[in-house]
């Protein structure tokens, strides 16, 4: 029996394997695999144009200033919500471009988990400061009573404790 239509303000909306939406492609099964290609391939594509500026001998430091610009901006944007959730081999891809990156640069750099669990813990502290951001009051009902700990929000799924908030909040809790 196939599926009731997903109806909307009575509108039927159409059901699409996966939908790119401000850049991060989204499946319909919430798998972070297509979107991990699709920043795979830019991140290489991009690493392309690092090498070749390498090869004009061009400095140092305007070579990090381009990595962090244009090659580290398409491999970490919007991270934060999808990082923490990605497959171990996808990770291992994404750090291998971050390597070969580091060897181009002449040293190594932070590896995509340490960068994307400081960006999330970032993101949280500046969501405990802005109370006018919408999930302020949703964290600030996370904060213990006795300690200034967050309590852990209650998920059943593995895909619940790997999103965003309860992610967030274990960092927050053992930094």
């Amino acid at each position: 029996m196939p599926p009731q239509p997903l109806r909307i303000r009575g509108e039927v909306v159409e059901e699409v394997e996966d939908y790119k939406y401000l850049g991060v492609v989204i499946d319909n099964r919430l798998d972070w695999k297509s979107n991990s290609e699709a920043v795979y391939k830019k991140g290489m594509s991009r690493l392309y144009f690092l090498r070749k500026l390498r090869s004009f001998n061009v400095g140092s430091r305007m070579l990090e200033i381009f990595y962090q610009s244009v090659v580290a901006s398409a491999i970490f944007f919007a991270a934060v919500c999808w990082g923490s959730s990605i497959r171990a081999s996808d990770t291992n891809r994404l750090d291998k471009i971050i390597k070969k990156a580091g060897s181009v640069l002449g040293f190594r750099l932070e590896s995509f988990e340490t960068v994307v669990e400081r960006r999330m813990l970032n993101r949280l502290l500046s969501i405990m400061d802005n109370d006018q951001h919408p999930l302020h009051h949703t964290v600030d009902r996370q904060q213990s009573t006795f300690s200034h700990r967050l309590l852990q929000l209650r998920c059943r799924k593995d895909r619940y404790r790997k999103s965003f908030l309860p992610h967030a909040i274990s960092l927050y809790n053992n930094s």
